[in-house]
C-alpha cells in the first residue's frame, strides 16, 4: 500500500452513476484500521437501507476479488460473509476523538459519521 489515498477511476462508470449520491467513502491501512465516512442523508433515512446496500457491495466485491484472483465468487462470497461474521462477532472499537476530525457541527449537519 502507498501512503496516499489511490482514487478510483470512476468516468469509465460515469453513465452508471450519473444522478446517485455517494453515501459511502472507505479506506484501509495496511495491517491497520479501516477509516469509513457515512452519509445517511444521501441515502435514506431508514438504516436498513444501509444494510441492503451492504449486500449489494459484498457482491460486486466477491466478483472483484474472483476476477483479480481467477477464483470463484462463491468461494470469494464465502470468505467474505466469514470475515464479515467475525468482525461482527468482535467488533474493532469505534474511535471517540479521530485525529484530524473537522469541525464536528459541520460534519452532524452533513449526517457525516
Amino acid at each position: 500500500m502507498t501512503d496516499k489515498p489511490i482514487a478510483i477511476d470512476l468516468v469509465p462508470y460515469q453513465d452508471m452513476v450519473m444522478g446517485s449520491k455517494e453515501f459511502l467513502r472507505v479506506w484501509a491501512k495496511e495491517d491497520g484500521p479501516v477509516t469509513c465516512f457515512v452519509n445517511p442523508k444521501a441515502l435514506s433515512p431508514d438504516p436498513a437501507a444501509f444494510g441492503v446496500a451492504m449486500v449489494d457491495c459484498i457482491r460486486y466485491a466477491a466478483r472483484g476479488w474472483a476476477q483479480a484472483l481467477g477464483s470463484s465468487e462463491e468461494d470469494a462470497l464465502k470468505r467474505i460473509f466469514e470475515g464479515l461474521d467475525a468482525e461482527r462477532a468482535n467488533m474493532t472499537p469505534m474511535p471517540t476523538n479521530p485525529v484530524g476530525a473537522g469541525d464536528k457541527s459541520s460534519d452532524e449537519d452533513l449526517g457525516l459519521i
